[in-house]
């Protein structure tokens, strides 16, 4: 049920127009507040039958420097418990200690008594509207490290043969003759691709090459409604549209989340079975071959979008993945440097033919237009970042208090088209410090936790899979769309899952007698 779930959340929330009207931002508040009921059943089983669930990363766990891990890697896990618990608690007590609470249809703050020293909101509705949605967010990613940290029953099986082989007298005779133990190559691969987590990347990058396909075929045909069905109210010209977005930046976000990680999905599966069999080691056998396509087609239209900041962010994140590459793939064969530095090259020449001829003019005229309306925008917000420094407006209120600051004349704006500043402006300095020392331990987990084993190339794409959306959240407003922000949360969850390569001495490897 928590696959089923997981799998809904991450193919509804990009069809369902990026998730950004209330219909389809409760669906998704709905299906992760189930997440967490199905999350708080399985402790509750657990607590009261004294089961002890069997983790990835706890099937080694002898020695000193493994013990020390453990404990430090339990230290990491409450601390970022902790500051969960607190951001929700921040939201919480701005919501109820409200100063104001704007009414929309008479364009006025209704103002409250409230207690100076406590976060307050000026806008009760949007915070609470704002708890909800983070509250959210929180069960997914917890939910989400529960369920792939799990084994399956197959891998409990594996792990149990494993164990039994590792013991004195262990005998094989149950295999069947001509075996002098059960097969290694599945095992192997399971260790470092579990089931859970590889149906988990697939589902993710095959839906987001569907979305990228879609919005190419969109964009060709030069429909203005989305998804051939729904003109929006902002927007509603083909060119500022891709796929499903309504804003061509907001697509550009997702699929740039998506794409590093596809390639180093990838990277790790051909890795293994290069491992594992000897049909491995030939270039494009396997299925995962079908993850190169799919990453080229999502790369290449964060650049068709024509969208400037996903443009420019797409095409720094190819240079911070070829270094990757070059650096991680040193002993790997020439051919295999090659089939990655020909995927980019690729990447480029289809972006370049579907859409440079659109996005050189916009290039040009950067200065003259978006970027100089949003001077405006930073220069006001900055006013109010200053006026605001400690508690902030409230979660979720910039759109409503930006209104006081702005000219008689210029354009009321939802968003600051800084996620960064609007953040800090929202929450401040107090909430805002906690949402960076919670990203701050996601992103140190790998070196520190326990987890699920995983080569350095495959955890830095992920790296760079957020470090992409953070870089393009300092001109745009990604993290106030749902759907991206859900894609965001599920990457630091998985990564939050994965951990080096323990240094314990090997243990007894099964062996098939061919040799595999």
């Amino acid at each position: 049920m928590t696959e089923a779930l997981v799998h809904f959340l991450i193919i509804f929330t990009p069809w369902a127009f990026g998730t950004t009207e209330l219909w389809s931002i409760w669906t998704m508040n709905i299906a992760a507040y189930a997440l967490g009921g199905l999350l708080f059943i399985k402790w509750l089983i657990r607590w009261r039958t004294g089961f002890e669930l069997i983790r990835w990363g706890k099937e080694s766990r002898t020695g000193e420097i493994l013990a020390i891990r453990e404990k430090s890697f339990r230290v990491f896990t409450l601390a970022l418990a902790a500051l969960t618990i607190m951001v929700l608690t921040y939201c919480l007590v701005s919501a109820s200690n409200a100063r104001a609470t704007y009414l929309s249809g008479q364009q006025r703050f209704e103002y409250h008594d409230y207690i100076r020293w406590l976060p307050h909101s000026y806008d009760s509705t949007s915070t609470w509207n704002a708890l909800w949605s983070y509250l959210a967010m929180a069960l997914v990613f917890w939910a989400i490290r529960d369920w792939t940290l799990g084994r399956t029953s197959r891998e409990l099986r594996e792990t149990q043969l494993e164990n039994r082989a590792a013991q004195p007298g262990f005998s094989t005779s149950a295999f069947g003759p001509g075996f002098s133990s059960p097969p290694q190559p599945r095992q192997r691969e399971s260790i470092i691709v579990p089931s859970r987590l590889r149906r988990l990347l697939w589902v993710l990058c095959i839906n987001g090459a569907l979305v990228a396909l879609e919005g190419i075929l969109q964009r060709l045909d030069g429909t203005n409604k989305l998804l051939w069905l729904v003109e929006p109210r902002f927007n509603n010209t083909a060119e500022s549209q891709f796929g499903p977005y309504a804003y061509r930046a907001n697509a550009a976000a997702y699929l740039n989340l998506i794409w590093p990680v596809c390639i180093g999905f990838w990277f790790a599966l051909n890795n293994h079975a290069s491992l594992n069999n000897a049909s491995g080691r030939r270039l494009g056998a396997g299925s995962h071959v079908m993850l190169l396509p799919c990453a080229v087609v999502m790369a290449a239209s964060s650049i068709i979008t024509t969208s400037r900041g996903g443009a420019l962010t797409t095409l720094a994140m190819m240079l911070g993945a070829t270094g990757v590459f070059l650096a991680t793939t040193r002993r790997e064969s020439t051919l295999l440097r090659a089939s990655i530095l020909g995927t980019f090259v690729v990447i480029l020449g289809l972006a370049g033919y579907l859409g440079w001829q659109q996005l050189r003019p916009r290039l040009e005229m950067a200065p003259l237009d978006e970027v100089g309306q949003r001077s405006e925008i930073y220069k006001n917000a900055g006013v109010v970042s200053r006026d605001f420094p400690l508690f902030g407006t409230g979660p979720g209120t910039f759109g409503s208090i930006y209104q006081l600051y702005k000219d008689p004349i210029q354009v009321w704006a939802a968003y600051a088209h800084d996620d960064w500043l609007e953040t800090r402006i929202t929450f401040g300095w107090a909430g805002f410090s906690l949402i960076l020392g919670m990203l701050s331990l996601v992103l140190l987990g790998w070196f520190f936790g326990e987890g699920i084993s995983s080569p350095p190339g495959f955890v830095a794409m992920i790296w760079l899979s957020l470090a992409g959306c953070l870089l393009h959240a300092k001109f745009d407003f990604p993290f106030q769309i749902h759907s991206v922000l859900l894609l965001f949360i599920l990457f630091c969850s998985l990564l939050f899952c994965l951990s080096r390569k323990n240094s314990t001495p090997a243990r007894t490897r099964l062996q098939h007698p061919s040799g595999g």
